[in-house]
């Protein structure tokens, strides 16, 4: 494999340009051994691609995304488009021998999911999803943690990620809030898979789901002087249980579009009886950790920016979202390359199937008013 990774975008909006950004500021990575360089951009906006043509290593943008995946220059994809665009294009850059970073939720639904799990692997492609918060020092500090065997029995797993963009009911309705292009899994395939990476890389895998699903606004403004119908789910709990040495566990995801005062906030708490772990990006800088003694004590621990990837940039300063990033990108390089180690690996296509099995459960279990069994 060249030392140098080749990307190519396919979907030049909010996300597209984040992964410019990530490959602009490569250098700051320390000693990492692998290149990343931005070669070309698809996006259908001609105002999108005047952005893209600023980046000094592009060399093709277009309108067309065959014309991308014709190009031998092309080594990796990153696809950032609404949901039900997902599993056409990501079948499509496997069948070009492309490698593929996905965006979340990896299709709109599960049998999406399923197809585009299989055709990786019958590619034989390196195809990982995008989930960037737990890249972040807090919480691969919870991770640690929840490894180190000081949790004790565990008795219970929180993570969420909140966001309240869509408390406003002028706010205009855009993609996200239709079933058509978002998928009726709503806001847990749009905010889910950054609150399953974590538990699931840790082997928390629910056994059933109870999920409680709110449509709060059903119409927005239609951006036209009209209205339009907003039939996606805006917020999500999703209340399981794993096993643990024989013992059921709790473990709760929340997803909301609607959470007051948070404006993208992710966090994890990982609890047992002798420890405790927990993390919020409300403080990006705090790790909290809680330790069974004679006294019971929560402990706050100032991280500074201490990343699975080391960089230059000093240890005194707040990681904020680009470096979770250029960190995940960092990863998908790394494990593509065979030198990932020990570290937070990105969203595999089987964990992505396995949220997708949440998420469809969860709906049955909406419609019934039961819990439902998941599969093994």
């Amino acid at each position: 494999m060249n030392d140098t990774m080749r990307v190519g975008i396919i979907g030049g909006g909010l996300m597209g340009r984040e992964a410019a950004s990530a490959f602009g500021r490569w250098f700051v990575l320390d000693k990492f051994p692998v290149r990343a360089e931005l070669v070309a951009v698809c996006d259908l906006q001609e105002s999108l691609l005047d952005w893209f043509r600023r980046v000094p290593t592009v060399r093709q943008c277009t309108r067309d995304h065959r014309e991308l995946l014709r190009n031998p220059e092309v080594d990796v994809v990153y696809v950032a488009v609404p949901h039900h665009l997902h599993e056409a294009l990501y079948l499509e850059v496997l069948s070009a021998g492309k490698d593929l970073l996905a965006e979340k939720p990896f299709g709109i639904d599960l049998a999406a999911a399923r197809k585009i799990r299989d055709a990786a692997a019958t590619s034989g492609r390196f195809v990982r999803c995008s989930s960037e918060f737990p890249f972040l020092p807090g919480a691969l500090r919870a991770i640690q943690f929840a490894r180190s065997g000081r949790l004790g029995k565990l008795i219970e797993v929180h993570s969420c990620f909140w966001h309240a963009s869509d408390l406003d009911p002028n706010k205009a309705v855009n993609w996200k809030r239709q079933v058509k292009t978002c998928g009726e899994i709503g806001v847990m395939g749009d905010l889910g898979m950054h609150v399953v990476h974590v538990p699931f890389r840790l082997g928390y895998h629910p056994r059933r789901v109870y999920a409680q699903l709110q449509k709060i606004y059903t119409q927005r403004p239609d951006g036209k002087g009209g209205v339009a119908e907003c039939d996606t789910w805006d917020n999500a709990m999703l209340h399981t249980e794993i096993e643990v040495d024989g013992r059921e566990v709790p473990v709760r995801f929340e997803t909301k579009r609607l959470a007051p005062g948070a404006t993208n906030t992710w966090s994890i708490e990982i609890l047992g009886t002798d420890g405790g772990a927990r993390f919020t990006t409300a403080e990006p800088k705090s790790f909290w950790h809680f330790e069974r003694s004679r006294e019971q004590t929560w402990c706050r621990t100032d991280l500074g920016f201490q990343t699975d990837f080391p960089t230059i940039t000093g240890g005194i300063f707040e990681p904020g979202f680009p470096d979770c990033f250029l960190q995940m990108w960092a990863s998908y390089a790394a494990e593509r390359a065979g030198v990932l180690g020990d570290r937070l690996g990105c969203v595999t296509p089987d964990e992505a199937v396995r949220s997708h099995e949440l998420f469809a459960a969860a709906l049955e279990s909406h419609r019934t008013l039961a819990a439902v069994a998941l599969p093994d």
